[in-house]
């Protein structure tokens, strides 16, 4: 796929290398974490559907008068320098005009939508222009109506440089209302200092010496995946069905009754491991690099040897933004293969533009080969998505799941 163009102001690529120090720092973490994982596998979710059709039509757009955009993401999921500026994000600005408000709003896709569904029903602002969510919360908001079409014309890089694998998902064909900003999987960390041996395999978070020190994903797909698959299921797989999930839902509602569960939380778990309230927990691929970056090397991660769950995050315009050719020339910018190399190579999450590997060599070279963001055929062997819900298991199984999580 031909790369994206270099942005063409100097003072713009100056400014995305203001991220390069902040960046070298938490890669000598990531260097010594014992990282031992597999990585995405290139395919996304079945679409899930999420009710009736919103009923309200999308917002005017004002962007031609208004230079503003909110984009909501999650926790380490941008460039970000020793100051808590965003390098990248800061060029955008510089060589667009626009004035960006990151706001790290999103802990958990449930709750995230809990506290804005009301307004996308009704076709109202939502207080951001732009989210970035997880493939099957994405199908629900596109197949609800909650979303804008996007105007590929006016995005080029995306156009040219999203990786074939990604271009057609079950959840949106063709990608017509969503782009993906970055890949990953769930597995386990540790700390090291406490527990110097690693773990292995998920049946290595039951062990009673880490009774009430353990957490897992509020993601009901990622615990219970993580169970699944140590139980010799295949979650991409459709040879599953209730009675699999009713296991591993029976060991999740165990080690929750039993007290070895602590605590079932979204990003905010990364609190509970430098807290050691947790000293083991079910955790999503990057994440552990940034935590180390912030209070040293002290978290290991691997994929358990059962295999990992994978997912991506996909970038996202609400119905009721009146921003939207706003977002779509942010969107297009981080599909330049230069810039995306610096944004995986802080953030350590599997890109999805094409070229982005060549663009890393002139980033960091000894990241050209990082399974994290560039994984090759024997970390993709240990892939799995969660296979497609049908609307009816979707709320059946969450439900099953959360009533269990109300124990912890």
């Amino acid at each position: 796929m031909p790369r994206g163009p270099l942005p063409a102001d100097p003072a713009v690529r100056a400014l995305i290398a203001q991220a390069r120090a902040a960046q070298l720092t938490r890669r000598s973490f990531v260097a010594g974490a014992g990282l031992s994982m597999a990585a995405f596998l290139a395919a996304c979710s079945g679409r899930v559907g999420g009710g009736a059709a919103a009923s309200a039509s999308a917002a005017e757009d004002l962007s031609a008068s208004s230079k503003t955009l909110t984009w909501a993401n999650w926790s380490f999921y941008l460039d970000e320098d020793d100051d808590g500026n965003h390098p990248t994000l800061d060029a955008f600005e510089e060589q667009s005009g626009l004035t960006v408000t990151y706001d790290v709003a999103i802990d958990d896709n449930n709750t995230y939508f809990a506290k804005v569904r009301d307004q996308l029903a009704l076709g109202q602002d939502i207080g951001a222009d732009t989210v970035c969510l997880t493939d099957w919360m994405a199908g629900i908001w596109i197949s609800s109506g909650y979303t804008q079409a996007l105007d590929k014309a006016k995005m080029p890089n995306a156009t040219a440089n999203l990786v074939p694998s990604l271009q057609n998902p079950g959840f949106d064909p063709g990608r017509a209302h969503s782009l993906p900003w970055q890949s990953g999987f769930a597995g386990l960390a540790w700390n090291k200092e406490k527990l110097p041996n690693g773990l292995a395999s998920l049946e290595d978070l039951w062990n009673p010496e880490l009774k009430g020190r353990v957490g897992v994903l509020s993601e009901m797909r990622d615990t219970i995946g993580l169970i699944m698959l140590s139980q010799g299921v295949d979650i991409s797989g459709d040879g599953w069905g209730d009675a699999e999930f009713a296991n591993a839902l029976d060991v999740f509602a165990q080690q929750v009754s039993d007290g070895q569960i602590r605590n079932i939380k979204g990003n905010s778990y990364a609190d509970d491991l430098k807290n050691e309230d947790t000293l083991a927990a079910i955790v999503w691929s990057g994440d552990i690099a940034a935590i180390n970056a912030e209070v040293g090397d002290k978290f290991g991660f691997a994929l358990p040897d059962s295999g990992g769950t994978l997912w991506s995050d996909n970038f996202l315009i609400p119905i009721g933004s009146s921003q939207k050719s706003n977002v779509e020339q942010l969107i297009d910018y981080y599909y330049q293969p230069e810039v995306a190399a610096e944004v995986a190579a802080w953030v350590n999450y599997i890109t999805p533009v094409a070229g982005a590997q060549d663009a890393m060599a002139e980033v960091d070279p000894e990241m050209v080969d990082n399974q994290l963001i560039f994984p090759d055929a024997d970390t993709l062997s240990l892939a799995h998505i969660f296979r497609e819900l049908s609307n009816e298991e979707q709320q059946r199984y969450n439900s099953d799941f959360e009533a269990v999580g109300l124990g912890a």
